[in-house]
């Protein structure tokens, strides 16, 4: 391998483990904020490191110090000590390897060879996906039998039918994409993506396929056990149902894991239904073609980006009461100096690029970059989706989830994937 072929293989395998890991984070502080929002109380504002709290960006970071530091217990009466450490690492590492083969920016081509940016270069594509993703049941099914609890062992049930129900909806959703797609990798449907349909309509997911998209949406939040689907963890029925005997590390592998699948879910969502990392009328020969111009865009755009921020910043950053030496003002005043001094580093990094002249080179690497700003965002955003889902709904009854699974979203999977090859077939 050459020095050039490493550090491909470095930075995909570092984006695919380090995102995933630090959305962990941000999700985290997400589903905070959004719950404060949403119920209309205070957030996380409390934890702080010499008076900083940036946003509440602390607290997740004082949980993880919690858990670190917490007493490790595992009850004598668990039935086999080995499977009952192995299950936790089960659901978080399922979660994570599902992430391996999403494209987050287009190909790069670098001399005579072409890199696939994303973590491991595979074709399977979605197969892996729907492959890795249901192996996270069986750390679940593990937990609840080693256990040796009751509600454990009930928790472990539940999510078992939930993942035999939900999957069946979930791979006809995608099986109606492919009809459309004609490909199973991953990238190949976000390029598709980034063409126009009628001239002026990007052909997104959503668009050709929009009860595919209800349908993908609704069973993805059933497979990450979310609410209003975490009756396998019903707290009101059955304590913490299969995780109800873990602590500390082992409880917050679970709980890490719950947050990448959300990510990975978010990530997959964004990938076959909202372009990927495509930005809507500006598909990546646009982008490379235009490059200089885009350069030049960005050089106006960010400036007034980072402006508008801190302007939101400062004004948000008080108290609702007058407060001498507000540490919340002092935190927004340093933070304000952090964000020019960031936004004038990348005017100055444009400014050479432009000087230097960006050639092809330069054009794939800005590309890359913007690809993957906004595949990063737009994750972001529908993983907000989720948590407004959790904070809004009630969780359903065992058998009303079943009856939801079963009587309702597989006869409409069914009958999508019909009208899907009827119109295919037609449009041939």
């Amino acid at each position: 391998m050459s020095g050039v072929d490493i550090l491909m293989v470095v930075l995909r395998l570092a984006f695919a483990i380090l995102v995933p890991l630090t959305f962990i984070v941000i999700f985290v502080w997400m589903e905070r904020r959004g719950a404060s929002y949403i119920q209309d109380r205070s957030g996380p504002n409390r934890a702080n490191v010499g008076g900083f709290t940036l946003g509440g960006l602390v607290q997740p970071v004082a949980d993880a110090v919690k858990l670190i530091f917490k007493e490790d217990l595992t009850p004598g009466h668990i039935r086999n000590k080995f499977y009952f450490m192995l299950a936790p690492a089960i659901v978080f590492a399922a979660a994570l390897l599902t992430f391996a083969v999403v494209p987050f920016a287009d190909d790069i081509t670098i001399g005579d060879k072409t890199y696939m940016m994303q973590g491991i270069p595979m074709d399977v594509g979605i197969l892996w996906f729907l492959g890795i993703a249901g192996f996270a049941v069986y750390g679940i099914i593990l937990a609840g039998w080693s256990s040796h609890n009751k509600f454990a062992m009930l928790g472990g049930l539940r999510a078992t039918a939930q993942v035999i129900s939900y999957e069946i909806p979930l791979a006809l959703a995608v099986i109606a994409l492919l009809g459309v797609y004609g490909s199973v990798h991953l990238n190949d449907m976000v390029r598709y993506q980034g063409e126009l349909l009628w001239g002026f309509v990007p052909a997104w997911g959503i668009v050709v396929q929009p009860i595919g998209f209800l349908l993908f949406m609704i069973t993805a939040v059933a497979e990450a056990n979310r609410t209003p689907f975490d009756i396998a963890e019903g707290e009101s029925e059955i304590v913490a149902g299969y995780f109800t005997e873990y602590s500390s590390m082992k409880f917050a592998l679970f709980f890490m894991g719950e947050y990448v699948a959300m990510f990975v879910s978010s990530a997959i969502i964004v990938t076959l239904y909202f372009g990927g990392y495509h930005i809507p009328w500006l598909n990546t020969e646009t982008l490379r073609e235009n490059a200089t111009t885009v350069a030049q865009t960005l050089l106006v755009l960010v400036p007034l980006f980072f402006a508008m921020f801190i302007l939101w910043m400062r004004k948000n950053s008080r108290c609702h009461y007058d407060r001498p030496n507000d540490p919340r003002v002092r935190e927004a005043n340093v933070l304000t100096v952090v964000f020019i001094g960031l936004a004038a580093a990348i005017e100055l990094v444009l400014l050479l690029a432009l000087s230097m002249g960006l050639g092809e080179m330069g054009a794939q690497i800005l590309t890359m970059i913007i690809q993957i700003i906004v595949f990063i965002l737009k994750t972001f955003l529908v993983g907000f989706l989720y948590v407004w889902i959790r904070w809004t709904l009630p969780r359903f009854r065992y058998d009303t989830l079943q009856l939801l699974g079963w009587k309702i979203l597989l006869p409409i999977a069914l009958v999508n994937i019909i009208v899907t090859a009827v119109v295919v077939l037609s449009l041939q």
